[in-house]
């Protein structure tokens, strides 16, 4: 799949905690960096994430704060 949005880090699912609505998704991209990304429950289920699954997080965003 070919998307116009450049930030995409590919990686590996190291956990996935389901709530009753949204879910937790933490992808390692960098040993040891990992990023979470917090998606709805129903995306989750429907795309069949599990931990080890080899993903691709797609950051889409208007803004990027930075702090030191």
């Amino acid at each position: 799949m070919q998307l116009s949005a450049r930030n995409q880090l590919e990686g590996k699912v190291v956990s996935v905690d389901k709530g009753a609505v949204m879910a937790n998704i933490k992808i390692e991209i960098t040993n040891p960096d990992v990023i979470t990304a917090v998606i709805t429950k129903e995306s989750a289920e429907k795309l069949g994430l599990a931990e080890g699954d080899d993903v691709t997080a797609i950051i889409k965003s208007t803004e990027v704060i930075v702090g030191k």
